[in-house]
């Protein structure tokens, strides 16, 4: 008899999910990326602002990390101009708004995209109404769109009002039903505030995780923020998360216990990003179980000299592998529960 294939949703955006589902797709499974559309930065910012389309970086870099087609065509949709009126621009970016415009929305071109590509799986925006993200602090200041909130360092300090889009915005129905499906949903990493949370303002996410049945996995991040999230453990990421989906759903946590040489550990205490704390002594009051592994790569990112972001880019990251290994033993645990006794 011929096993089920497994579906797994992941949900996020930015480089955290392109590294995660570079991993994830070298399984036998069926995968459906979920990918946050409050991206208002660089390239896409410029496009939003100038054609009026939805932001096309993020499903780009999904796009291209599920992609089985040639070499250069991943390139190519990689490519950031460096000079003339197009510098800063990415071609993948350009080709993703330019479907939108020849398919009359998004996710129609997306679906062309999606074949050009000849992906493995499916990448499906949030939701497919135009909304900006916006962060409303407790001395009354209002952060406007995602960039302007990635880029402001005294958001812990002053401390969050509310997080919330307008205009308002309905979940992609396609999102809703594979979450409901799924065998497996895979939370980050990424951007705490800017990648991860705006998945979760859009209207009928959060209720639809709390119907599924599926695992619910949250992949913790590496380092904290600077100015946003310097003094969270990882017990506060969940936490938060959980508040955001209106109920105690995360059921396992991803925790990375590799360390990174001591010059990159000190670059990035310089920038006031340390490494997430873990508090074993907390494990009576979780609700959820950690599984700590060594989940660093040891591969250094490189970036076009045309990229304006280039900066603020991670050093220290997962390792697609490594992590898609860990994931695949959580799918597959109740097979072996009475074996394995180190999750805590």
């Amino acid at each position: 008899m011929t096993e089920k294939i497994k579906k797994v949703v992941t949900i996020g955006g930015g480089t955290g999910s392109f590294m995660l589902l570079s991993g994830l797709k070298n399984y036998p499974i069926k995968i459906s990326a979920i990918v946050s559309m409050a991206d208002d930065g660089g390239s896409t910012g410029i496009l939003r602002d100038e054609l009026g389309v939805l932001p096309p970086g993020d499903v780009r870099q999904c796009l291209v990390a599920l992609s089985g087609a040639s070499d250069i065509l991943r390139a190519l949709m990689t490519y950031r101009f460096e000079e003339g009126g197009l510098k800063g621009h990415n071609f993948g970016n350009l080709f993703l708004s330019a479907l939108e415009k020849i398919k009359g929305n998004f996710s129609a071109g997306l679906e062309e995209a999606a074949k050009i590509l000849n992906i493995n799986g499916e990448v499906i925006p949030v939701t497919d109404e135009s909304a900006n993200l916006f962060m409303l602090l407790q001395n009354g200041k209002l952060l406007k769109g995602e960039n302007e909130i990635n880029h402001n360092f005294d958001i812990e300090k002053i401390g969050i009002e509310k997080n919330y889009l307008e205009p308002h915005a309905r979940a992609n129905k396609k999102a809703i039903q594979r979450i409901l499906e799924a065998d497996l949903v895979v939370i980050g990493p990424g951007n705490h505030y800017c990648s991860i949370l705006p998945n979760f303002l859009v209207a009928g996410i959060s209720q639809a995780l709390q119907k599924t049945k599926a695992k619910v996995v949250y992949n913790c991040n590496l380092v904290n923020k600077k100015g946003h999230t310097e003094k969270f453990t990882l017990d506060d990421y969940v936490k938060m998360l959980n508040r955001q989906i209106g109920k105690e759903r995360i059921d396992f946590v991803t925790f990375n216990t590799g360390k990174p040489g001591r010059k990159l550990i000190k670059k990035y205490q310089e920038k006031k990003e340390l490494l997430i704390e873990f508090k074993p002594e907390q494990i009576k009051k979780r609700t959820y179980r950690v599984i700590r592994t060594d989940l660093l790569s040891e591969k250094r990112s490189s970036h076009s000299d045309a990229d304006s972001l280039a900066s603020m880019r991670a050093l220290i990251r997962h390792d697609s592998e490594k992590l898609a290994r860990v994931l695949m033993v959580i799918m597959d645990l109740g097979r072996y529960e009475g074996i394995i006794n180190e999750i805590v």
